[in-house]
């Protein structure tokens, strides 16, 4: 962290109940941020590194990294965008329709995104008929979302820029946070600045990776200093109780490998608490036992030792081995099991904005995913593991010329 520690702080109370009965679950050592990507021109400079350790509350049970990098560092200039994945815009196009036929929305509604990143989301709301607000801290996405139709204020989202918000344009029927609520390090003023803005009978609705399928599909690569908190339903139901809120529908997704879309209400709003919320609650007595994560920690390791036998056995025969996919998961990924540029040649992505550059810390370069048939390598690790199907139908021609794909969860394994 050297010439970095201003940007960096360590928490010693739980996010959610105050609790400084925090354990140390498992840790990863100290790593880059994981989107952090380095210019040719960056890679001599200096790199911010951060621990990335995670602990978990022995009172309320939630999952969370103890250490907290200064969002302005992670957030104010990103170059991850939702509308590169064919995956996600037909998740947010079901997405949508799902909350305007649920909820009633018409053309009078205000639908809010918080995080909205490049308006994907919002976009499937807008050709839904309802009016629509993108707030996104990320300047240059911002921007580029407004010029193309989707009014996005590049700002962090408060109590005051709500208020701000529902003077300027109204109080919201849906709020939407997919990826962000478990951002987030002032998880009660973020809740707060939602009741400020959301109308009476409204609901925020969130997704967020599930801690379950985390830790039961050996997702370790999901935890990188964005992703503050790993959420189950157990910590989250007193919570929002305790802000005047209620927890009053859940349902289990498959994006990033598995997710929670929770639906929250002020506590005397008229939608009604489904069965699932118990249901999912019964099935999470695991996760609230701190011997679950230490055994998680273990089978990291042998994930590593697995993985790096595969890699180190492959190059010794010759063989040339690149990545493909460049998510935050990615350094994760790269750090926990110990691989780097003696491993991989080159990492391919679909995005622009990344093309070029290199990864954090391991400076593996980054390039396009024409190289699979220019350069011809022979196998490919897929890094972006929650794309692999259609990574792998996109370059069928990749393994029809006789190159072999890698997957990494949940178990490596070399695929026929």
């Amino acid at each position: 962290m050297t010439g970095f520690q201003s940007s960096v702080r360590s928490r010693t109370d739980c996010r959610l109940c105050g609790s400084s009965d925090l354990i140390e679950a498992f840790s990863f050592g100290e790593t880059p941020p994981a989107n952090a990507y380095l210019s040719k021109q960056d890679l001599d400079a200096s790199e911010l590194f951060a621990p990335l350790t995670v602990n978990f509350c022995n009172n309320c049970r939630l999952v969370q990294l103890r250490d907290v990098v200064d969002p302005k560092v992670l957030f104010s200039r990103y170059l991850y965008v939702s509308g590169t994945s064919p995956s996600f815009v037909a998740h947010f196009a079901d997405y949508a329709q799902t909350l305007v036929e649920r909820f009633g929305l018409t053309n009078e509604s205000l639908a809010v995104d918080i995080g909205s990143n490049d308006g994907t989301l919002l976009l499937q709301f807008k050709r839904r008929g309802t009016r629509i607000l993108g707030i996104d801290p990320a300047e240059n996405i911002a921007a580029e979302a407004t010029k193309n139709g989707i009014p996005t204020l590049a700002a962090f989202f408060t109590p005051g820029v709500a208020r701000d918000v529902a003077t300027q344009h109204g109080t919201a029927s849906v709020i939407t946070a997919n990826n962000v609520f478990a951002h987030t390090d002032d998880v009660t003023g973020f809740v707060q600045a939602v009741k400020g803005l959301l109308a009476d009978d409204g609901v925020f609705v969130f997704e967020a990776q599930y801690l379950k399928d985390l830790v039961e599909q050996n997702l370790f690569d999901i935890v990188y200093h964005e992703h503050l908190c790993y959420y189950h339903l157990t910590p989250l139901v007193p919570f929002f109780k305790r802000l005047g809120m209620r927890l009053f529908d859940v349902e289990h997704v498959p994006t990033h490998g598995g997710s929670l879309r929770v639906y929250v209400c002020r506590d005397q709003a008229t939608h009604r608490t489904t069965d699932r919320v118990g249901e999912m609650l019964q099935k999470e007595a695991p996760l609230n036992e701190l011997s679950t994560y230490r055994s998680f920690a273990a089978r990291i390791t042998k994930n590593g030792e697995t993985l790096r036998g595969i890699l180190e056995s492959l190059r010794a025969t010759g063989k040339r081995v690149v990545g493909y996919g460049a998510p935050a998961k990615a350094t994760t990924l790269c750090y926990a099991l110990g691989i780097d540029a003696s491993h991989l040649d080159y990492i391919v992505d679909d995005a622009p904005l990344k093309q070029g550059l290199y990864m954090p810390g391991t400076h593996i370069p980054i390039k396009s995913s024409d190289m699979l048939y220019s350069d011809n390598p022979d196998y490919c690790l897929i890094l972006a593991w929650n794309f692999a199907g259609a990574i792998m139908q996109k370059h069928r021609q990749f393994r029809e010329n006789g190159g072999r794909f890698i997957m990494p969860t949940p178990e490596p394994h070399i695929l026929p």
